[in-house]
C-alpha cells in the first residue's frame, strides 16, 4: 500500500502540478506587490487615471462620459503568469527532469530514437504500389 502511494507520488506530473499550484500561489502575491508598485505607477505616466484612479485609455461613451480601459490591469495579470511560470520551470520543472534523467542514466535506460514513421507521401506510395501488385496478380 505504501509503495503504491510512493509511486503515484514520485510521478513526474504529480510532483509538477503540486509544486506549480503551491509555489504559484505563494509567488503570486509578490509579483502583484512588485506590479502595483512599480508597473502600475509607470502605466500611469503614460495613461491618465480616470475618476476611480484607474489608469488607462479612456474613450467617449454614447452618453457623453467617457470608459476607461485598465490597461495596468491586463499588464499586471501577464507580467504575474509570466513571472510565476518562469519561476516554476527554472527552479521546480528544469531540476525535476534533469533528477528524472540522472534516475534514467542510472538505471541503464536508454531511450532510444524509435524508428522514423513514413510521411503520409511515403504511406500513400505504398498503398499505390500494393494495388498497382494487386491489378497484376491473376484471380483464380
Amino acid at each position: 500500500m505504501i509503495q503504491g502511494f510512493k509511486e503515484f507520488i514520485m510521478r513526474g506530473n504529480v510532483i509538477d502540478l503540486a509544486v506549480a499550484v503551491v509555489i504559484g500561489a505563494a509567488f503570486t502575491a509578490v509579483v502583484n506587490a512588485i506590479v502595483a508598485s512599480i508597473i502600475t505607477p509607470l502605466i500611469a505616466i503614460f495613461w491618465k487615471a480616470d475618476a476611480n484612479g484607474v489608469p488607462g485609455i479612456a474613450v467617449p461613451d454614447l452618453y457623453g462620459g467617457t470608459v476607461t480601459f485598465p490597461i495596468g490591469d491586463l499588464i499586471t495579470a501577464i507580467v504575474s503568469f509570466l513571472a510565476v511560470a518562469i519561476v516554476v520551470y527554472f527552479i521546480f520543472v528544469m531540476p525535476m527532469n534533469r533528477w528524472k534523467e540522472r534516475q534514467s542514466a542510472k538505471l541503464g535506460v536508454v531511450e532510444n530514437a524509435a524508428e522514423k514513421l513514413p510521411t503520409e507521401q511515403e504511406l500513400l506510395m505504398q498503398i499505390r504500389d500494393l494495388l498497382e501488385q494487386q491489378k497484376q496478380t491473376p484471380k483464380l
